[in-house]
């Protein structure tokens, strides 16, 4: 790689503030998971009967579920706003609108009439609040990661961005605490109150991140008078084979986690095999392992690449598919929470830890935020119906049919991870070191 395109990356050894601009966006992350994968849980325990009354809990799990993928296929919408305006106008706005509108549709849920209040307005109302969350995730995690990528120094991108990966796992944590409390609640109040609680967390984070400053690399792009008029379209014109990579590379992570998480707690659930409080406790063990899991993959990618750890994890994954099932079928409450645990900190966690510095840069400075926006969210559109098309493989199949869904995606993610360049490989670590030293005399001279 070229000096140039390293320069890209921001200042070599990272801005004075990259500490505090990878831990604002990382709080942001953890409201922003809070609020939409809380929505995933209460679909699988309660809204199939809530929104969607029916003889057949089965057929109220369905729409459920269908609903739950309404959001994905609203966030590469939310992929395209924000992607746009983070290359137009900066990063940090981004983040602040996206923030709010998730935070406002968040705590609406919990205020939503029941079928049995107001019937088919019901399901109409959580759909419209539905998609104004999905189009405010998609729009947050490419300002997120781009704002902690561009101010960490280069030889740590991986545990910088690694910090705001961290965040979805604790605010997977957090929503499944809050519903592990919340399931001894008297009727409506059991999940409504993980809703209507998001409210304090976003204020908080509304605080923060009002403190971050925009990225160095963004004020250089509008110094130079780089900004580019349309970037998502220049973005889709130029550069449209890493955008398909990005979507392969997510479909095995994002897809995946959606078959061996979200379907897995309806699948535990519908077939007896946990009670739900039990079901939730080793959700809430796998995120817990999940927060530090995504940083050391993140951090190990800055010393052995990023491609190499996705290689190894899909390959992996593909594997595991079959025993994934096996395990949980015994019933067994350790081997559920040990499967629950695998399928989460290494199968999603390894891959999410090496996006947050692999996805920035495939793309160039002034089309990045559009680039890895979309590559990220459109897979979006495969996760989000994954429960919902596990569940009508399971009705034809069995749980064999879920599992080899799994396996594909896997199978998907190794090919893509194989098709993709390596972009921190040994030249750009021994490039950097070389960079570094090189900075480091200019300081010393300074002085």
């Amino acid at each position: 790689m070229s000096n140039v395109a390293l320069a890209t990356r921001g200042p070599v050894n990272g801005t004075p503030e990259a500490k505090k601009v990878a831990v604002g966006s990382g709080v942001g992350a953890v409201i922003e998971t809070y609020d939409f994968i809380g929505y995933g849980t209460a679909a699988a325990l309660y809204f199939g009967t809530v929104f969607y009354p029916s003889e057949d809990p089965l057929v109220g799990t369905l729409l459920s579920f269908a609903t739950l993928g309404v959001g994905f296929l609203a966030r590469p919408l939310g992929g395209v706003i924000g992607g746009h305006l983070g290359d137009k106008v900066g990063r940090k706005p981004v983040l602040v609108a996206s923030l709010i509108a998730m935070g406002l549709a968040t705590f609406v849920i919990g205020l939503l009439p029941t079928y049995a209040q107001v019937g088919i307005l019901a399901p109409i109302l959580l759909v419209t609040v539905r998609i104004i969350q999905g189009i405010a995730f998609g729009a947050e995690w490419g300002g997120a990661i781009l704002m902690s990528y561009e101010h960490a120094p280069w030889r740590r991108k991986g545990a910088f961005t690694g910090i705001v990966q961290a965040g979805f796992p604790v605010g997977l944590l957090l929503a499944n605490l809050t519903f592990l409390v919340s399931v001894h609640l008297p009727g409506d109040w059991a999940w409504r109150v993980p809703f209507l609680a998001s409210i304090v967390l976003v204020v908080v984070g509304l605080i923060i991140r009002a403190k971050v400053p925009e990225s160095p690399v963004f004020e250089d792009v509008k110094a130079k008078d780089e900004v580019i008029k349309s970037p998502v379209v220049e973005v889709i014109k130029k550069d449209w084979r890493n955008i398909l990579r990005g979507i392969g590379l997510r479909v095995a992570e994002t897809a995946g986690y959606a078959v061996s998480v979200t379907y897995m707690i309806s699948y535990i659930n519908t077939n007896g095999l946990a009670e739900p409080s039990q079901t939730l406790t080793a959700l809430c063990i796998g995120a817990g392992v999940g927060v530090f899991a995504t940083w050391g993959w993140a951090a190990l990618t800055d010393k052995v690449g990023r491609k190499p750890l996705y290689v190894w994890v899909t390959g992996f994954a593909v594997l595991f598919a079959i025993p994934m099932f096996l395990l949980v079928n015994t019933g067994s409450l350790l081997l559920i929470i040990a499967t629950i645990v695998i399928a989460y900190a290494v199968c999603q966690n390894a891959l999410a830890g090496a996006q947050g510095a692999w996805f920035p840069e495939l793309f160039t400075a002034n089309t990045r935020s559009s680039g890895a926006s979309l590559a990220y969210q459109f897979s979006a559109i495969v996760s989000g119906f994954t429960p919902f098309l596990t569940t009508l493989l399971f009705i034809s199949f069995g749980w064999v049919g879920p599992a080899l869904l799994f396996a594909l995606y896997a199978a998907i993610g190794l090919v893509s991870a194989l098709l993709t360049r390596e972009t921190w490989g040994p030249a750009e670590r021994a490039q950097t070191e070389i960079e570094a030293e090189r900075q480091l005399a200019r300081d010393a001279e300074r002085v």
